[in-house]
């Protein structure tokens, strides 16, 4: 008699762990079209394909981590939309303005160190599976930050001790944290009866998430977090522009309470 193997229940935990260590490794070594095309021989389509929910969460999320860029956003837009791949679409940008994503190297990047360009009105477009994307890269972010202002509460030594034990960073930090898990718990809900939805007002928490650590995280590091010699200040400027691609936190909050107040009632996001 045959007898079939058994499953290691913990077979896709590592090799889950053993494709986020390749993923983080390639973006710490890469950025731009060389990410792109790493990633390509990755196997990013495939997993986008086959695994969106989760390529999604992971991907992104190490963008925010390591503090690389790819423009693998114009992938998800473009499939949510069922349009054909390898396009630069119109995204919406805060204030009324819309961008596209550059797939090159492009000279007079301006905006967060990512190559994005100010274009005129595009087709509307599927955004739902794109703000969760960015989502995730802002919950990234935010981790990076929050790790850096960590590392340097311990660090620096005021009267004779570590600046981490003074209660009012010991604050700052905890209210960070909060803010973190808030969004990610956020991110992480299904939305299947309301993706749309669901997924604005996720995008608009990672946003407000990241604006809270990046404020909280400078006044950490004080005057260091300015320099150019500390990596806050990059990942500063890198969730400002995120904040406001595809919809800032305000924007969507007001557009969501809007939407709200219209229809008169709340839907049930999530299943308790």
């Amino acid at each position: 008699m045959t007898v079939a193997p058994e499953t290691d229940p913990g077979s896709d935990t590592e090799s889950l762990a053993m494709l986020e260590g390749g993923l983080r490794k390639t973006m710490l070594a890469a950025a731009g079209p060389e990410l792109d095309a790493a990633l390509g021989e990755l196997g990013w389509s495939d997993m986008l394909s086959d695994m969106p929910d989760a390529a999604i969460a992971l991907v992104f999320r190490l963008l925010g981590e390591t503090g690389s860029h790819a423009s693998i956003l114009n992938d998800v837009v473009l499939k949510s939309s069922r349009r054909e791949p390898g396009g630069t679409p119109a995204l919406p940008y805060a204030g009324g303005s819309q961008v596209v994503w550059e797939r090159t190297d492009f000279s007079s990047t301006a905006l967060g160190g990512l190559p994005l360009r100010r274009v005129e009105e595009g087709e509307l477009l599927r955004l739902a599976e794109a703000r969760r994307a960015l989502g995730w890269w802002l919950v990234g972010s935010s981790r990076a930050m929050l790790s850096l202002a960590r590392a340097h509460a311990l660090d620096r030594v005021q009267f004779g001790r570590p600046i981490a034990g003074f209660q009012a960073v010991r604050h700052r930090l905890a209210e960070t944290l909060v803010a973190i898990e808030g969004a990610e718990a956020t991110l992480s809900l299904p939305g299947a009866d309301n993706p749309d939805l669901t997924a604005l007002l996720a995008k608009a928490a990672a946003g407000q998430a990241a604006l809270t650590a990046a404020k909280h995280c400078q006044q950490v590091l004080g005057g260091i977090g300015f320099t150019a010699e500390h990596d806050l200040h990059r990942h500063v400027e890198r969730v400002l522009v995120l904040d406001g691609l595809l919809g800032s936190s305000r924007e969507l909050t007001k557009k969501a309470g809007a939407g709200l107040r219209a229809r008169g009632s709340a839907p049930r996001l999530a299943h308790l």
